[in-house]
C-alpha cells in the first residue's frame, strides 16, 4: 500500500486541530478538576445519566454515546459508585447486562459542577467563534466522527484492533 502522505497544508491544519484539542481538553478538565474534584470523563458519564430516562442507561448504551471503550467505562462506573454517585443494576432481560444509574448524591454532583463547566466551555470554545463558525465546527466535527466510525467500523470488519477502541474483556458489560 502506497502511503498518502500529508501535504503541507493537511501538516499545518492537523497539527493545529491537536493544538485546539489539547488547549480545550485541558482548560475543560482543568476547571471542572479544580473547581469540583471531577474529571472531565467523570462529568460526561454522569451528565449522560442525568440526561436519561429514570437518570439510568445500559453500560452498552453509555459506552456507545460517552468517549470511553467498554473496559473503560466500567472502571470509571467503579470509581463513580465509589463515590456513591452512580450504582449498577442487573438487567431483568438479560443476565449479561447492567444499567449504570445515577443517585441522588451523583445528580447533586453534576448539578453543582454543571454551571461552572458550562461557563468553561463557553469561554474556552463558543465565546472564540462567530455564529457561522459554530455552525461551521458543527458540521466538520460531525463529519469527522462518522469517518473515525467508519474507519472502526472497516477495523473491526477485517479483525484489526484500532489501538483504544479495542476492548480486551468482551462481554465485560453489559
Amino acid at each position: 500500500m502506497t502511503t498518502r502522505w500529508l501535504s503541507s497544508d493537511e501538516q499545518h491544519c492537523w497539527r493545529s486541530f491537536l493544538r485546539a484539542c489539547g488547549s480545550l481538553f485541558s482548560a475543560i478538565d482543568g476547571q471542572l478538576v479544580r473547581d469540583s474534584g471531577l474529571p472531565h470523563g467523570y462529568y460526561e458519564i454522569l451528565a449522560h445519566l442525568s440526561e436519561a430516562p429514570d437518570r439510568r442507561l445500559r453500560m452498552s448504551e453509555l459506552a456507545r454515546v460517552s468517549t470511553f471503550s467498554k473496559s473503560r467505562l466500567s472502571h470509571a462506573i467503579a470509581r463513580l459508585e465509589e463515590r456513591g454517585w452512580v450504582i449498577r443494576r442487573d438487567c431483568p432481560t438479560d443476565r449479561r447486562g447492567q444499567f449504570a444509574e445515577l443517585t441522588e448524591a451523583g445528580l447533586t454532583a453534576i448539578t453543582a459542577a454543571a454551571p461552572g463547566h458550562v461557563e468553561q466551555v463557553r469561554r474556552a470554545l463558543f465565546d472564540a467563534l462567530t455564529p457561522q463558525q459554530v455552525a461551521q465546527l458543527d458540521e466538520i466535527s460531525a463529519a469527522i466522527a462518522e469517518a473515525a466510525a467508519s474507519a472502526r467500523s472497516r477495523a473491526g470488519e477485517a479483525g484489526e484492533c484500532p489501538g483504544a477502541t479495542c476492548d480486551p474483556e468482551p462481554g465485560a458489560v453489559g
